[in-house]
């Protein structure tokens, strides 16, 4: 060990959050939960491929009405 070497920094948020960890034992459970309830869910990439292709371009200036 080196006598420069200075303490292991840890912020006040990684404080905050290792104490919160601690705290709440099933806090991780409860974050896998509420990501796999909004995020983690199962893509139809044939629906996906289908609605990209429905898409109509954009004219190249929108706010311009059709003067035909």
């Amino acid at each position: 060990m080196s006598i420069f070497r200075r303490p292991d920094y840890q912020s006040d948020t990684t404080q905050f959050i290792n104490q919160l960890k601690q705290q709440t034992p099933a806090l991780d459970q409860q974050q896998q939960a509420g990501r796999a309830l909004l995020w983690d869910k199962e893509v139809d990439r044939q629906t996906w491929s289908e609605y990209r292709q429905a898409q109509v371009a954009q004219k190249p200036y929108v706010y311009q009405t059709n003067a035909d």
